[in-house]
């Protein structure tokens, strides 16, 4: 609320250390075999334990359970597909970085390819799925956006390896906070959602229910696509049978399904490799679409004349014949900043 850099870092750090010691009747110690357990483990503060049993322990000898190595692997792969598109676009919508001409974000490309050959690799290792979390956004929220952000909390986990006692016994209220605050800020774009027709909003809210209850978000894509898929199948079926006479309340409200997509359906990357660059994981300098591209970088400078001519930029306000469009939430959070 005050705009006080560091403040999420202080919190975690002042709520732990008041958690630690075992005397207070808030302790994250207390005196049980679990807690005298995890204590000891704290008094440690510093450990290494050798990955020997959990290093590269995967049965390749396939043999008769290939079929079943198939369907796991597509199941897993659709999973963590959703997953992580919903987490990185999620994350880049929140900062900002989604350019609304594509609804791409920059470096997507090599964001997938991380994000595949990390889990592989991790999974070598035996450790959970290394992929990208939601609790980004704590440092998107102190004002973190580039790469930097990423490599300092990958030296932090590293350096948590060996501390893990310390890092092991932050109490789960000394977070949580943290991610409600988090939360806050990110539920804002839930005023982007279509309210006004159910056919677009019931699975929306569905995505939103599913999510913290099957602590996933891939589940709650899948929960929301499936929902969406259901109702808007049955609602044509019925407005079919009836020849146009049963149609749901604001039907004229519904987003428009289009297969033109500013910028291709296709993904930046692959229409690069397509077209044989080599550095396909690079934006083009100029325009992705060539002269469709341009012209609509030249409309859009004689819009933006125009509109300089004829309006004051006021939030919410038309003047000179135009909208104003409002601030955006991670524009209004730059803006605090």
């Amino acid at each position: 609320m005050y705009r006080v850099k560091g403040a999420i870092i202080a919190g975690i750090l002042l709520v732990s250390v008041i958690s630690w010691p075992r005397p207070t009747n808030v302790t994250y110690f207390p005196h049980s075999a679990l807690g005298n357990d995890s204590f000891d483990f704290f008094k440690k503060v510093v450990t290494f334990h050798k990955i020997e049993s959990t290093l590269v322990q995967q049965e390749w000898d396939l043999g008769q359970a290939g079929g079943q190595f198939g369907l796991a692997l597509i199941t897993f792969l659709y999973v963590d597909i959703l997953d992580a598109t919903g987490t990185m676009y999620s994350m880049a919508r929140f900062c900002g970085a989604i350019d609304e001409r594509t609804q791409d974000f920059e470096g997507s490309a090599m964001a997938y390819t991380v994000d595949a050959l990390r889990i592989s690799i991790g999974s070598l290792f035996g450790s959970s799925p290394v992929t990208a979390f939601v609790e980004s956004g704590a440092g998107i929220s102190e004002g973190g956006k580039t790469g930097l952000t990423a490599m300092t909390t990958g030296v932090c986990f590293f350096v948590s390896i060996f501390f893990s006692p310390i890092f092991a016994s932050i109490p789960p209220w000394a977070t949580g906070c943290t991610l409600i605050l988090v939360g806050s800020m990110m539920v804002r774009v839930a005023a982007d959602i279509n309210w006004r027709y159910m056919g677009d909003a019931i699975p929306a809210f569905v995505c939103l229910a599913v999510m913290p209850f099957t602590y996933s978000i891939a589940y709650g894509l899948i929960a929301g696509i499936l929902t969406y898929a259901l109702l808007n199948t049955l609602v044509k079926v019925v407005e079919v049978l009836s020849c146009g006479k049963i149609v749901p309340e604001n039907k004229e409200f519904q987003d428009p399904w289009t297969y033109k997509v500013p910028g291709g359906v296709l993904p930046g990357w692959m229409r690069r490799l397509a077209r044989g660059k080599r550095d396909f994981w690079r934006e083009d300098d100029e325009g992705e679409l060539g002269g469709a591209g341009a012209g609509a970088k030249a409309g859009t400078k004689a819009g933006a004349g125009a509109e300089s001519e004829s309006q004051v930029e006021l939030d919410g306000v038309v003047k000179g014949g135009l909208r104003v469009k409002p601030l955006s939430a991670s524009e209004e959070f730059d803006k605090l900043s």
